[in-house]
């Protein structure tokens, strides 16, 4: 048990909720299963990153001689930490090597040896532990893409004049689409890449169903009868299903070559349906054709009347006369020779490099079209093609039912890991591209696989794809919340899905498979409402990408509470009775009602008991994280409980953190998924604690000492006011003390928006519902000054300020605090390196970082070069440089980083060669002794026993079987780190020790060599910058925010409003004991928005806060109306909250009661100083002359044409002319005006406005000759 837990009274009804699933689960496991680090080479499975290169591999050149084949891949540790890559603006990657091996298969090169490489393929970003990426410094996340599955999918459309239009699309994995579709003739055609069309019967003969005869026998339409002159008499009235031919062959000479060749004729005797009678019988018996094809006689002949239409239309009759045609359509030329035109077909639908369904299209069509087709046969067969034009004719027939494209089995998700997985295909296959060109020219000579890879084609596709792609995304980072949303989204939009423009209602629309698995309350409010979803907190993605939710097994009306609960897909729940969390049941599972609401697809009825197959997990599994952290969410409207899903991701951390009295029992779970808290590993002392470190002795047995190479104290650095990417801060402070006992799982710390390891992302305040001399006016908030002097709501934010020094033309910029003309006061705060001094108080205008640059001037004269020599006047050839605090900066500054390169002059060389041949030395000692320390605890373990037979990854003996072990002998085993997992001895418990002792030691040598190299780098190159930067200097400065008016906060039921008075805490409305209320609301913001959980929460909140009591009350399933009066009588707090309340100014008690409790507030990420701004002269548009806008430009405010007219309504024209011209785009007239006041004369007379030249100028170019005339 967790010992500093907070306990909340759970109102919650339903029993055996499972635990959830781990949030970032979508995030991490996909990147986890793309790179399959730890899985053996030999183990791997065939996706992620193993089965891109085994794609793209083996390669050849075009003459088969050469042959580069991949083994196996792994990558090196990281050169740098995630912290170290966001202050110095880097990527955390790792660099990905490949073993490649290239032999020659050509016996003239027999001096061509084999040859096995590992070759550098550029580095990769990797994942950090909480599921994000550092790129360029900034943590990114990528967003998983909902998007529509592969596979074939039916649908219909209505032509203009009303007849149904039937239409079956095939989308594959890679490769081209294929349409088959009817018109309003009831012929039925197929599409290739949306081009041209062709008749279905045309690919049929072109995929090995050449005659009529082959074609109708797969409908199985037609019968052939042999002809003999009395047979065929008994089949008159009959209809013809195939043309009779009269067929002969004529020879003819051959110009060119003079051949004789001999060519086919045919001779239309009788056409298609037509009806056998006597004269017909002659001529067919005349014709010499052995049989005749007639339509069967039975009442299909009706439903199939398509496939006849369609053989009317085909232009072929054979399976050559298709495939020309076919190649004639694609490519708008005659095909150079029958073979090439076989080839088309072939090439796009039933090659596997061209075409390819995919193992999910593959399921997909087999599940659809009722095939069994091996599911690793991934392209189209003839069998697929003939069941979909079957499948067609049931449609049109209204024997089948067309596809719900937004039915959750029809679209599936493309997570992190395909996502990379698709990049590298990419990139792969460019590199593939130049290795066969660089293979092909390096004929006779001797190459390595090296000579042939160049690493940038790689990692210039995946940083591309991870610094530009739609659904690479800058991370919400406001507060916990906001983190673990975004890493749970899900985007319909982005490359190979929607756009905003084009998807309609339906696609954004709630769907009933939507249930546990996509929330349908958490959605953006603007043009991508729907587009972008969150998934349901029970929901996973399966191994194929379709998103599952569990769901507890029930038979003969008994629930299954025992077992684990069992994921289905959309797809598997079709069908299935389904009754919610919260019925009615005994201990055993037994459902007692009588009667239940259940779900069955779409549809609600009332069942019993017997007929259900299964029933939901929990009442929230509806719901996504934001929407299960709204306590009493079912008394909210949904459009509400959207604003508040939504505006709880834009909290900002406060100073003073405060979990809700009134929770969900989800705040928990989200903090510790968050991974921003530190938790205790095992059972153990907390032995030192202060603001920067906790330090923890864990109580280890002997066997966990003996096959560990840390200390039994572990130190745990605590993150303080660390910027996030929206500027908010972490600063994390420890909640144990010296000498407490820990458990595992324990949070050792708390902050950025968590209490005691629960989220917190505002504060409980006492609240009343009433006007306020109107100033709640239309969601304005009145609140107490003792709420911003207590810093309730102060929170601290953190901005940082670079600026780089570059190598120039004329010489290398410096950083330095003697900059010229400035005087001594304003640079009184910089250190020599021109960097403001930590704990400096900044105002608008500050240095923050001085720095010069040399200027370009005119050759100074002899004597002023003389004059400088002598008096050292540098002022005259550098200029100001300077970072100065922009206009809005009021703050303290936090810290303050210098990374430079490494200089290189002749004593620095001797220096670096100097500490770099003492750094070998001491990490050559630290590896001797860390091996020595292996070994010792070794013979410990394996004293007195036998060898089994120990080998090393190629195979070798090591450890020769049957020997006993000596300390000699295992001293002499040089590489420890490649043993791979042997049997040391005869028994498995000792086995598993050894083994677990030499996986501690190379995660140890590891750390070593990672840090041995990096230390190197440093010494020899210095930090690590972009090109062309000598130096990077960075300022951090935290500002202190306390509540303002003109602050936004909300509560958590979408009731949103700005601060618009802080009230004297003395005049705030107060109770009968005298407590003064923290903040006043409007009541009439709640009955027209519909969102009363904010009232129940009210009430219950101050039952809780009387008692000292916190509650948790989940969604669907929280505290009914009876067990709130219950508290709220215990309490003694009044019912539903009504009491009297006097004023505050008078003492005079108001005459209705109002509605009193403790509501939780938020303070939003919509700041006041962040948007206040004035302006009054600043920068101008360059054409136009006009004031720029927006704060960052330090623009105006546009007075635009509808503020015209208001002044034109009230006649101002002096005000109106002015504004016009000299506060606008008058360029004389504002600088005469600006002259003018400060000299304190009479105004000017406007001038011409710029923006009338710049219509001149327009007119004159359309060539208009335009003069003013006075």
């Amino acid at each position: 048990m967790i010992t500093n837990q907070t306990e909340r009274l759970n109102f919650a009804s339903t029993k055996n909720i499972p635990d959830y699933p781990d949030f970032l689960d979508v995030q991490v496991k996909s990147f986890k299963d793309f790179f399959q680090l730890e899985t053996k080479s030999d183990e791997r499975g065939n996706e992620g990153l193993y089965n891109t290169f085994m794609e793209n591999f083996p390669i050849t050149d075009t003459r088969n001689n050469f042959v580069l084949e991949f083994l196996d891949y792994f990558v090196d540790p990281p050169r740098y930490t995630i912290q170290e890559c966001i202050e110095r603006g880097l990527t955390y990657s790792v660099p990905l090597k490949a073993r490649l091996k290239l032999y020659c298969t050509d016996p003239e090169h027999e001096d061509f040896e084999t040859i096995v490489q590992d070759v550098y393929l550029g580095t990769i970003p990797y994942m950090t532990p909480s599921g994000t990426f550092v790129i360029n410094g900034a943590e990114r996340v990528v967003v998983s893409q909902l998007h529509r599955s592969p596979g074939v999918f039916f649908g219909q459309s209505f032509h203009a004049n009303g007849t149904k239009l039937y239409s079956a699309r095939v989308i594959p994995f890679k490769g081209s689409w294929i349409e088959f579709s009817t018109d309003i003739n009831s012929v039925m055609y197929a599409y290739i890449d949306r081009k041209k069309k062709l008749p279905v019967t045309t690919l049929f003969r072109a995929i090995g169903f050449e005659r009529d005869k082959d074609i109708l026998e797969i409908f199985d339409l037609a019968e052939e009868i042999k002809v003999s002159k009395t047979g065929i008499k008994k089949y008159i009235g009959r209809r013809l299903a195939a043309r009779v031919l009269n067929t002969w062959h004529e020879d003819f000479v051959d110009e060119d070559t003079g051949e004789v060749v001999s060519i086919e004729r045919n001779e239309i005797i009788l056409d298609r349906d037509t009806i056998i009678d006597k004269d017909n019988v002659e001529e067919i018996i005349d014709s010499n054709v052995k049989s005749i094809l007639l339509h069967k006689e039975d009442n299909n002949q009706a439903d199939y009347a398509i496939i006849h239409n369609t053989l009317q239309k085909d232009p072929t009759n054979s399976e050559k006369e298709a495939v020309e045609h076919i190649y004639r359509q694609l490519r708008n030329a005659e095909p150079p020779d029958e073979e090439t035109a076989r080839g088309i077909i072939d090439k796009l639908f039933f090659s596997d490099q061209r075409y390819n369904l995919g193992e999910v299209g593959r399921y997909r069509m087999n599940k659809k079209l009722d095939l069994d087709i091996p599911m690793d046969k991934q392209v189209l067969t003839k069998e697929d093609i003939i069941t979909i034009v079957k499948y067609l004719i049931e449609l049109i027939n209204s024997k089948a039912e067309i596809d719900d494209i937004d039915h959750l089995s029809n679209r599936r998700v493309r997570t992190v890991g395909e996502q990379l997985s698709q990049q590298f295909g990419v990139g792969l296959a460019r590199m593939a591209r130049t290795i066969r060109e660089r293979m092909n020219v390096r004929d006779n000579e001797v190459f390595t696989p090296i000579d042939l890879i160049n690493a940038k084609t790689l990692s210039s596709v995946i940083n591309s794809f991870f610094g530009t792609n739609q659904l690479s995304q800058f991370m919400d980072q406001t507060n916990p919340l906001a983190e673990i949303t975004h890493k749970r989204r899900l985007s319909a939009l982005g490359p190979g899905g929607l756009s905003r423009e084009r998807a309609g209602f339906e696609v954004r629309d709630v769907h009933y498979t939507h249930y546990g698995r996509l929330c349908p309350i958490e959605t953006p409010e603007g043009p991508n409402i729907g587009l972008i979803s969150s998934l349901g907190v029970y929901a996973k993605v399966n191994g194929m990408g379709f998103i599952e939710t569990p769901y507890r097994k029930v038979t003969n009306g008994v629930v299954d509470l025992e077992s684990t609960p069992i994921y289905l897909s959309a797809e598997e729940e079709e069908g299935k009775m389904i009754a919610q969390a919260n019925i009615e049941m005994d201990e055993t599972g037994k459902i007692t009602a009588s009667n239940v609401i259940a779900r069955e697809e779409g549809d609600f009825p009332v069942v019993e008991p017997s007929v259900v197959h299964y029933t939901d997990v929990a009442p929230n599994q509806i719901a996504s994280i934001s929407a299960s952290l709204i306590p009493f969410l079912e008394h909210d409207d949904a459009n509400r409980a959207l604003m508040g899903s939504n505006m709880m991701r834009q909290a900002v951390p406060l100073i003073r953190p405060e979990a809700p009295i009134v929770g969900t029992g989800l705040e928990r779970q989200v903090a510790s998924d968050s991974r921003v808290l530190i938790n205790a590993e095992g059972h153990g002392t907390v032995e030192y604690v202060d603001a920067n470190i906790i330090t923890i002795k864990y109580d280890r047995t002997e066997d966990e000492r003996m096959v560990s190479f840390d200390a039994d104290e572990k130190t745990y650095n605590l993150i303080k006011f660390r910027k996030t990417n929206q500027g908010t801060s972490i600063n994390l402070k420890p909640i144990v003390r010296k000498g407490d006992r820990v458990v595992p799982g324990q949070v050792l710390s708390e902050g950025y928006a968590t209490q005691n390891g629960e989220l917190a992302l505002g504060r409980n305040l006492k609240v009343a519902f009433m006007p306020w001399k109107g100033y709640n006016f239309e969601d304005a908030i009145v609140i107490s000054e003792k709420v911003v002097r207590d810093d309730i709501f102060t929170s601290i934010h953190v901005d940082d300020y670079s600026l780089e020094v570059r190598d120039t033309k004329l010489g290398n910029e410096e950083l330095t605090n003697d900059i010229p003309n400035v005087s001594e006061e304003a640079t009184k705060d910089l250190d020599e390196n021109g960097m403001i001094r930590i704990g400096a108080e900044v105002k608008p205008g500050d240095i923050l970082i001085g720095k010069i640059t040399p200027k370009g001037e005119s050759d100074p004269t002899p004597e002023e070069k003389l004059l400088r020599a002598i008096f050292g006047d540098k002022a005259g050839d550098v200029k100001d440089a300077s970072l100065k605090a922009s206009p809005s900066l009021h703050g303290v500054v936090l810290d303050k980083k210098l990374f430079a390169r490494a200089v290189k002059d002749k004593r620095k060389r001797t220096q670096d060669k100097d500490a770099l041949g003492a750094l070998e030395m001491e990490f050559e000692t630290k590896f001797v002794e860390l091996k020595d320390r292996l070994v010792e605890k070794l013979f410990l373990i394996v004293n007195g026993k036998t060898s089994q037979g120990v080998m090393n990854d190629l195979g070798e003996e090591v450890l020769p079987k049957g020997k006993k072990y000596t300390q000699k002998m295992l001293y002499a085993v040089e590489d420890f780190a490649h043993l791979s997992k042997g049997q040391w001895v005869a028994d498995d418990a000792t086995n598993k020790m050894v083994n677990d002792l030499i996986h501690n030691y190379k995660i140890k040598l590891n750390d070593l060599q990672g840090s041995l190299r990096r230390e190197k780098f440093t010494i020899t190159v210095g930090d690590e910058l972009p090109s062309g930067i000598l130096k990077l200097a960075k300022i951090y400065i935290a500002k202190k925010r306390k509540l303002k008016v003109g602050d936004k906060m909300a509560g958590r039921h979408g009731n949103k409003g700005i601060v618009a008075r802080i009230v004297r805490h003395e005049d705030m409305p107060f109770l009968e004991d005298g407590t003064p209320v923290d903040i006043v609301l409007n009541p009439l913001g709640v009955p027209s928005r519909m969102n009363i959980g904010q009232i129940y929460e009210t009430v219950l909140g101050w039952a809780g806060m009387n008692l000292g009591r916190k509650f948790a009350t989940p969604i669907f399933d929280g505290a009914s109306l009876d067990e709130i009066n219950a508290l709220t009588d215990e309490a003694n707090v009044p019912r539903f909250g009504h009491t009297y309340l006097y004023d505050g100014g008078t003492g005079e008690r108001f005459a209705q009661k109002a509605t009193v409790g403790v509501i939780y507030m938020l303070k939003l990420g919509h700041m006041v100083d962040d948007k206040m701004h004035a302006r009054s002269i600043g920068p101008y548009s360059l054409i136009t002359q006009q004031p720029l806008g927006g704060k960052a430009q330090f623009g105006g405010q546009r007075f635009g044409e509808m503020e015209v007219w208001a002044l034109e309504a009230y006649g101002a024209s002096s005000t109106l002319r002015e504004i016009l011209t000299v506060k606008s785009d008058d360029v004389i007239g504002r600088a005469k005006t600006y002259e003018a006041i400060v000299k304190g004369e009479t105004m000017p007379e406007p001038g011409l406005p710029e923006s009338f030249n710049v219509l001149m100028h327009e007119l004159k170019g359309l060539g208009l000759d335009l003069r003013l005339e006075e």
